[in-house]
């Protein structure tokens, strides 16, 4: 897939989506209204913010997107919002270790489909990596990993939330490689509040009556880990793998924590603490061995590693 060189370094503009990212959980356990409605306004906010850009650059692209194309990033849509609705439903049920624990095996099938869908094949080294950083998940919640009962209901719907959130990163992968970022992006956010205005609706939810300050921080979901966050890593599936992004949003629990210390000073736990080391070492060595088997990084030819198929 051949593209336009990027402005800037797709590997530097994941990170700071990672960084992005991380805010999500802060600003969500700020504001004071049920969790699909949250996730409904950080969606219908974003599509606002976003409709002008879009309409200037991208309006003569949308009238020519093909009902393939079309119906592909509805689907995308559909799928984010289905993951939202999941995951945050599963908090109900389990603990926010358990689940945050489960949804973070995304990588393993975005690698998976990545490599069926699109042949992206990835160096023992980034396997490697890979396996670093969900390990790291994993000792962050082992503590808190439960079975049967109400938790095991929690545990599939947060399982089921990263099948979900690994749809819509492949299907990413594959139509950034033909449309332009706001066109896409427009198409499915705007797909995915639809379907959240659907479950809300469904579950008669007050959409109106919240604090002022709760509607701050819908907006700043909207501006900081969707704008900054999730389109910044669609913007990135145009010149980078699926893989690199999946994995990399492995970084997002550490962000968190970090942040939580400091805004609601949550002191995290020492295993914690080993398994985000272990998460961002993980990252580090995949990132790094992707960027080198692209040869965006100089290394001699002799030194090429061999790639798992």
């Amino acid at each position: 897939m051949k593209c336009s060189k990027p402005i800037i370094n797709p590997y530097l503009a994941v990170v700071l989506g990672v960084l992005a990212a991380a805010f999500s959980s802060i600003f969500t356990k700020l504001a004071q209204a049920p969790p699909l409605i949250i996730a409904f306004y950080r969606l219908s906010f974003t599509v606002l913010l976003l409709a002008p850009a879009a309409y200037v650059t991208g309006r003569s692209e949308l009238k020519r997107i093909g009902r393939k194309d079309l119906l592909l990033a509805v689907a995308s849509g559909i799928l984010l919002a289905l993951h939202f609705a999941v995951w945050i439903t599963s908090l109900n049920y389990t603990t926010v270790a358990s689940s945050t624990v489960l949804v973070t095996m995304q990588p393993l099938f975005v690698i998976i489909g990545g490599y069926f869908l699109y042949q992206e094949k990835l160096t023992r080294r980034g396997l490697t990596g890979a396996a670093m950083a969900l390990l790291g998940s994993i000792i962050i919640g082992i503590n808190d990993f439960r079975v049967g009962g109400q938790a095991l209901w929690g545990d599939l719907l947060a399982f089921a939330g990263a099948v979900f959130v690994a749809g819509y990163v492949l299907i990413g992968r594959k139509l950034r490689a033909k449309l332009s970022l706001f066109s896409y992006v427009i198409v499915v956010y705007g797909a995915s509040a639809l379907t959240l205005l659907v479950f809300s609706l469904a579950a008669n939810l007050p959409f109106f009556s919240y604090e002022s300050s709760t509607w701050l921080w819908f907006l700043l979901l909207a501006v900081v880990p969707t704008i900054f966050g999730h389109t910044v890593f669609n913007w990135a599936l145009r010149y980078v793998k699926a893989a690199v992004v999946s994995v990399s949003i492995l970084g997002e629990p550490v962000g968190a924590t970090i942040l939580a210390y400091f805004i609601f000073h949550e002191v995290p736990s020492l295993l914690q603490l080993a398994g985000g080391t272990i998460i961002i070492t993980g990252l580090y060595v995949f990132i790094f061995s992707v960027a080198v088997q692209r040869q965006e990084l100089p290394v001699k030819e002799k030194n090429a590693e061999p790639t798992v198929s």
